[in-house]
């Protein structure tokens, strides 16, 4: 019979192999992960990476969307108080110019629009963790400021046109903001401190040009459709924004748990694993020390 000179070799290198296989099965035991290292699974490993990867991709869009978020949503508080604040001057404007007025009332009502303008220009300088939010790309000074050297006064603009965007997961952009003067000074009829200027102006003597009077309240009107359009801008941007939040959120969930699935131990499996690989090295070790020992040497079994 031939004898195979390398049996003790294999037989030791298959018990580094079994006391090896149990090194890791108690480490993924003890630590409920199933991949500990690259060579121990490529492939997982890999999966894991991109896996982690597109979490962390999912993470920073999160944080940034609620960011700009919170941004947009005081922008659309402000805007609400604006449309308020024109519809409670339009009032005022439509009572004065009736005629029926006296001067001291209707010098109260160029006092009360006064505080309107006062309040709108405030509104039209909020800001959001310390930034201007309707001066564009210039958001560390205040957009607008109103001077009284002429009448009517006149409000001016120290923003730029920049608009920002946030582009979505699906490569989609999103506007995170408008321009300041296209809120509040847009064009023509269209200017909320021009119309706001216009009939603080018009009765401040106490004496109304009904015909000047009027129009500017017309002027008033069409601003204040104008504000609501231009929210409407950011009131999408929102919606859109929360949109694509809610899709994230259901994507990081899956993605959580098929990381956890592929990285975590299967407790039980790894615990009957351990067992028969302990068995396994007690059996070998038991062979390797009985052919090991001398009495089981080829001498010990030649004649005296």
């Amino acid at each position: 019979m031939r004898v195979d000179p390398n049996y003790i070799t294999n037989l030791v290198n298959s018990l580094d192999q079994t006391q090896s296989s149990e090194q890791q099965l108690s480490s993924e035991l003890s630590s409920g992960v199933s991949i500990t290292s690259l060579s121990q699974n490529p492939v997982g490993a890999g999966e894991n990476v991109l896996l982690l990867s597109q979490i962390q991709q999912d993470d920073s869009f999160t944080q940034s969307a609620n960011t700009v978020t919170g941004q947009l949503q005081v922008a659309d508080s402000a805007l609400g108080s604006v449309v308020s604040e024109l519809t409670q001057a339009i009032s005022l404007a439509t009572s004065a110019n009736n005629g029926t007025m006296s001067a001291s009332d209707v010098e109260s009502v160029g006092d009360q629009i006064s505080g309107i303008l006062d309040e709108v220009e405030s509104l039209a300088n909020t800001s959001y963790q310390g930034q201007y939010i309707f001066g564009g790309g210039q958001t560390s000074t205040a957009p607008f400021s109103t001077s009284t050297g002429t009448s009517p006064a006149t409000t001016a603009y120290s923003g730029d046109e920049d608009i920002n965007y946030i582009e979505l997961p699906n490569g989609q952009k999103v506007q995170l903001n408008v321009p300041g003067d296209q809120i509040f000074l847009g064009s023509g009829t269209n200017s909320v401190f021009g119309a706001l200027n216009a009939l603080v102006a018009d009765y401040s003597s106490g004496t109304v040009n009904t015909s000047q009077a009027v129009s500017d309240t017309e002027a008033l009107s069409s601003s204040l459709n104008y504000v609501s359009q231009q929210r409407v801008t950011i009131d999408n941007s929102i919606n859109q924004i929360s949109a694509a939040s809610g899709a994230v959120t259901n994507e990081q969930t899956q993605l959580t748990t098929a990381q956890t699935n592929l990285m975590q131990a299967d407790i039980p499996t790894v615990s009957t694993q351990l067992s028969q690989a302990e068995t396994q090295q007690t059996a070998l070790e038991d062979v390797i020390a009985q052919l090991e020992s001398p009495s089981n040497s080829l001498f010990s079994k030649l004649p005296a």
